[in-house]
Parts: C-alpha cells; sequence; structure tokens
C-alpha cells in the first residue's frame, strides 16, 4: 500500500483524484489545500506518492516540491496542472516531480499518473533495501 497525498486548491480536483485513485494500491494520508500545509502533512504523514497542483495561494507547488524533496527525497510527486506551459513543467521535473499531467484530463490519464508513480516508489523501495 502505497501513502497518498494530494495537493490542490481546488475542492472539484481534490474530490475528483480522490474518487479515481485504486484504494487497494493508495491510504490517503494526507489532503492539503496549498504548499504550506502540504509541507506540515507531509512532515507528519511522510507520503509515498503526492500529486500536486502548481497554481496555489501561500506557497506555489513549485516552491512546494522543492521543500517535499527535502523532506523524503523519495517522495514521488505528479505534478496535476492547468499550466501546460513547457518551461514551468521541466522546472517542475528539476525540482523533483517525476511526472506531469495537464488539466483538464481523463481519469485514465490520473490513473496512468499514479501508476507511474508506483512504479518510482517501488524502484525506490528496492534500491533502499541494498
Amino acid at each position: 500500500m502505497h501513502k497518498l497525498m494530494i495537493v490542490d486548491d481546488s475542492n472539484i480536483i481534490r474530490k475528483r483524484i480522490e474518487r479515481c485513485f485504486d484504494k487497494n494500491q493508495f491510504d490517503l494520508v494526507a489532503v492539503a489545500v496549498d504548499g504550506q500545509d502540504a509541507v506540515k502533512k507531509c512532515n507528519q504523514h511522510l507520503p509515498d506518492v503526492v500529486t500536486m497542483d502548481l497554481t496555489m495561494p501561500n506557497m506555489d507547488g513549485l516552491a512546494c516540491i522543492r521543500a517535499l524533496i527535502e523532506i523524503k527525497p523519495t517522495i514521488n510527486i505528479l505534478v496535476v496542472s492547468a499550466l501546460s506551459d513547457k518551461a514551468t513543467g521541466l522546472l517542475a521535473i528539476k525540482y523533483g516531480a517525476r511526472g506531469f499531467l495537464c488539466k483538464p484530463f481523463t481519469d485514465e490519464q490520473l490513473i496512468d499518473g499514479l501508476n507511474k508513480m508506483v512504479r518510482f516508489d517501488l524502484a525506490n523501495r528496492v534500491k533502499d533495501k541494498k
């Protein structure tokens, strides 16, 4: 079971992600409404996988990605954002995100993105055991 945290200032998107993920594969440990909230909850719950919006109040997604990577370097972050600008997406990857999904997205695209994060998480766990 992989610990999941959803970070998005949109209640609609948070609920949509909650509805879509595989409950047999993920345990939803936290939901955050902005980057500051996400940092606090990451320290408490140490999630394995995070869905991350980029445009949020208080602390944006790019700053939050950097902060979460500091807390848990093996965290797997899937950016879920309406910002389809390539430069921002590349910056998110440079800061440590492992995937990017543009809003609007289909349920299948979200499930595929989360499955990719699980593969990263499993690879990290194998490395940690060696």
